[in-house]
């Protein structure tokens, strides 16, 4: 490990030329994207293809011996003339990756610090950025160091999907029984062959009715599908009922980690069918095949937060990592902040109507 520090550090001179040389090889990511399983798959070159275009992403990477030890993709978009490194559609996670073989436990902690210092100096300039984290992520330390800042925001895990009767044995008593009765009782039965545009329709139903607009377009989600189908990377799980009607579906996506619950979708009128608890049971037992957890992939929504923990999830902290370097962006933040704070505080001054 020594020729890592040794390369990281270097001097001035050599982290520039490191920089220029490595900041937007996305072949060289590419290839490594195609021989390492343990890239999460929201990082992988194929799914920032379709999500964000060929040209809509860079990386970074950082090297010791001509070997690639950490990685980072980002995505730069402008803003009103200015640069914002964000995340993209359907994307909920991205951050470093670093290698898992970095030297001993008692200098791996001091290595990926200087790795991850490497791919911070690597990042062009921008006015803001914003990375939610793989929740595998947990030492943010180097970017603290360079002026970041983290939020916690949380998701909902199920470990130990090799003993499906001990995941089930965690579930609700009532989420047992919705899974174990809905079937006979409403005479639904879970398809794995419909198209996506049956996906997407139930997918507009649960936006619709809660009053917000879809985070994607309909061709970047056609785009991702295609590409996941490509690399045999996600299922599709539809509930029907007797009558033929679309009741609720999961769309499950997974690497050699985890799956994840990237979207799901239910008609409101048809939920007393628990038609949800029974869609989400069958993504559960068939990312029982694929990989070892599964991932919720949130949700902090306190309506939705109760459903998600009664499946005998794990709370795990996620990571968003922050900088605004513009001026007159933490501005604007600071009076959006301040407005906020003000119409809260009238709002629990305020006398109630009589």
């Amino acid at each position: 490990m020594d020729a890592v520090i040794q390369e990281l550090n270097g001097t001035e001179g050599e982290n520039t030329e490191h920089r220029s040389a490595t900041l937007l090889n996305k072949a060289e990511y590419r290839h490594l994207c195609a021989a390492e399983p343990s890239i999460p798959i929201f990082s992988n070159a194929w799914w920032l293809d379709a999500v964000a275009g060929p040209d809509g992403w860079d990386v970074a990477l950082a090297k010791a011996n001509g070997r690639i030890v950490g990685a980072m993709p980002f995505c730069m978009t402008r803003r009103y003339g200015m640069k914002v490194i964000q995340q993209p559609p359907l994307t909920p996670v991205l951050g470093p990756w670093i290698r898992g073989d970095q030297g001993a436990p008692t200098t791996r902690l001091s290595n990926q610090q200087k790795i991850m210092q490497s791919l911070i100096e690597q990042l062009p300039w921008f006015d803001h950025f914003s990375q939610a984290w793989n929740k595998d992520l947990s030492n943010w330390l180097p970017f603290y160091w360079n002026g970041f800042s983290q939020s916690t925001e949380y998701t909902y895990v199920i470990p130990g999907l090799d003993d499906l009767d001990g995941v089930w044995s965690r579930f609700d008593p009532t989420r047992r029984k919705h899974c174990r009765t809905a079937v006979e009782r409403h005479n639904l039965r879970v398809c794995d062959d419909l198209p996506l545009d049956a996906f997407l329709a139930l997918h507009r139903m649960t936006i619709g009715s809660r009053g917000v607009a879809q985070a994607f377009t309909d061709d970047c989600l056609r785009r991702l599908d295609a590409a996941c189908v490509e690399h045999k990377r996600r299922k599709l799980h539809i509930v029907v009922d007797e009558a033929g009607r679309h009741c609720a579906a999961t769309y499950t996506v997974w690497d050699n980690n985890c799956a994840y619950a990237l979207l799901k979708g239910s008609d409101p009128d048809m939920h007393h069918t628990q038609a949800p608890s029974v869609c989400q049971w069958e993504a559960i037992k068939f990312s029982a095949t694929v990989a070892p957890k599964y991932d919720f992939l949130g949700n902090m929504n306190p309506s939705i937060e109760p459903y998600v923990r009664s499946f005998g999830t794990e709370q795990t902290p996620v990571f968003t990592i922050t900088k605004t370097p513009s001026r007159l962006l933490r501005l604007r933040r600071g009076l959006l902040s301040a407005l906020a704070g003000g119409h809260q505080e009238r709002l629990i001054h305020r006398k109630p109507a009589r």
